[in-house]
């Protein structure tokens, strides 16, 4: 086998740069006579160092969405404001959060929708066929070296029509890779689910069966692969699958994964645990170790701007306070006084002062609105200042003066594969009060003793929140779901804005706001018959 160490110290190695610089050119530098890097496409494609540094650029890309430079940072903290578990406040992440923006193919939102995931998503599927269909006619490379590279640029590939296909329903598949000839070819409709599916799952199978259980931590496994499986598998409704795969991640004989033993230690230090199955990797002060984000930012508090406390990482860090944790999650997580989670874990619910007179007593400025008919200006310095706070991407190394840090970033975990084998135990057959207990025993919270439908939405909201799956999960369990959670929950109602109807989200949605628009911009870029999403 190959060294993984090695090859993924390429990732954070200045010696990567020429090769990312390859990947990242523009179509009109692709199609220049005589390329400005030193490396051509025959070194990329042809050797077996070329399709190893190939496929550590997936990773490269991968990251990219969560430390983007732009949009503050809206590739990886959008899709939290869309849910039934938050409140957007301010900020274009307010707007897109209260359906605002990015309701319409031509305003800007779908225009940052369209750079952040749809641009950025095919962009990786391209690149991960390019290497898919070199790797699998280069001559004179080692079989276990070309089936890593393909498990890896498959999962990829897999990952990225999966999550074209849960935004935007109407999306085109692909193996063919993009060349001189085809470049300008024009896409005339989109494929079937199930052409969507067939591919996705055959590149998920190839991963499963190649990919090793333990790796280098950054890179995917046969563990992250078997959970995407098991997600893919309950889009499907295969419930067996998805049952079978959650269940051998869990507990199958060589499976090195099983649950941190406090909510404590879920995201303490670097994240790299026995509960990670894809945690996105950055390093300080280290060439290639990533670019530094906002996205612990958009989910503290600015708790320090009163006067008598500074910003620090016990308290979450240096906060924006653009989305936060609306009344509905406060309340799943306040039913049992016994539950960690928002115990200073996954999100802290008090601040406390750090100079003065009064160091170290709790915060009482202001409290949060109980009267509407006679609200105070204090309501909206609250939400702004005081209001709890997801503390998921605070990391201990952080600069607590600073909004921009750089830190790992957990992208699929253990608890959910808990979760994903109890609803679809639930749905098949088998005894789903072991998975779903094991991840509310470790919370400290009582055990359940019947699980249904919202038991499950329940438990996925107190333990996976603001870590970009809620939306997903709304969506794949139907248009009914979706539209009770959102009219009902989204936001916090009349708490705040106070006189803002139009700016609620629950008034503000509609049903076919399940899909997101297609840009226009890359609609003109499709064939005249492609199908925007009904509704737009």
């Amino acid at each position: 086998m190959m060294n993984t160490e090695s090859f993924y110290k390429k990732l954070k190695g200045s010696g990567l740069l020429l090769i990312l610089l390859f990947f990242a050119v523009s179509c009109e530098d692709f199609l220049e006579e005589n390329p400005s890097t030193s490396i051509d496409a025959d070194y990329i494609y042809t050797t077996e160092e070329g399709l190893k540094s190939g496929v550590v650029s997936l990773y490269k890309f991968e990251r990219d969405r969560y430390q983007k430079s732009t949009e503050d940072f809206m590739g990886a903290v959008l899709m939290s404001s869309r849910s039934d578990l938050a409140f957007s406040r301010t900020g274009y992440t307010g707007l897109m959060g209260r359906y605002e923006r990015g309701v319409s193919p031509v305003d800007q939102g779908a225009n940052f929708v369209s750079s952040l995931f749809w641009k950025h998503f095919y962009n990786m599927t391209n690149k991960a066929t390019a290497i898919i269909n070199a790797a699998e006619v280069a001559k004179g490379i080692d079989e276990d070296v070309k089936n890593q590279v393909l498990a890896e640029a498959k999962f990829f590939r897999a990952h990225s029509y999966f999550y074209l296909y849960r935004m935007f329903n109407n999306i085109y598949v692909t193996t063919e890779t993009v060349t001189v000839e085809n470049a300008f070819d024009v896409v005339n409709d989109k494929s079937s689910e199930e052409e969507i599916f067939t591919l996705i799952n055959s590149d998920l199978d190839f991963a499963v069966k190649n990919l090793e259980w333990t790796n280098t931590f950054g890179r995917v496994t046969k563990g992250t692969a078997k959970h995407v499986k098991a997600k893919v598998a309950m889009w499907q409704g295969n419930w067996t699958e998805a049952k079978n795969q959650a269940l051998d991640v869990i507990e199958g004989p060589d499976s090195p994964h099983s649950l941190v033993s406090s909510t404590a230690a879920v995201f303490d230090g670097d994240r790299n645990n026995s509960e990670s199955l894809f945690v996105i990797q950055a390093e300080d002060d280290l060439l290639g170790g990533g670019n530094t984000t906002m996205i612990n930012a958009n989910y503290v508090t600015q708790y320090f701007q009163i006067s008598g406390i500074e910003a620090n990482i016990e308290q979450g860090g240096r906060g924006f306070s653009r989305i936060l944790p609306n009344l509905y999650l406060l309340n799943l997580l306040a039913e049992d006084p016994n539950d960690t989670r928002d115990d200073d874990t996954y999100f802290r619910l008090k601040y406390y002062y750090t100079s003065g007179d009064r160091i170290g007593e709790e915060l009482d400025d202001y409290a949060p609105i109980t009267d509407l008919d006679n609200p105070s200006s204090d309501y909206a310095r609250y939400y702004q200042r005081m209001h709890p706070s997801c503390i998921k991407f605070a990391q201990e190394d952080d600069n607590p003066d600073s909004y921009l840090n750089r830190s790992n970033i957990t992208v699929y975990r253990l608890a959910e594969t808990y979760l994903i084998a109890a609803e679809a135990i639930m749905r098949s057959t088998g005894d789903p009060l072991p998975y779903i207990n094991a991840v509310r025993t470790r919370a400290g919270a009582k055990a359940v003793t019947s699980v249904n439908q919202q038991t499950i939405l329940d438990e996925r909201a107190r333990e996976l929140a603001f870590e970009g799956q809620r939306w997903f999960t709304l969506k794949r369990m139907g248009q009914d779901v979706i539209d009770f959670q959102i009219t009902n929950y989204a936001g916090d109602g009349e708490y705040f804005p106070a006189n803002l109807g139009t700016k609620d989200p629950r008034t503000n949605w509609q049903p076919h706001y399940i899909n997101w628009p297609i840009a226009q911009i890359d609609l003109d870029l499709l064939g005249p018959d492609f199908p925007q999403n009904d509704g737009y």
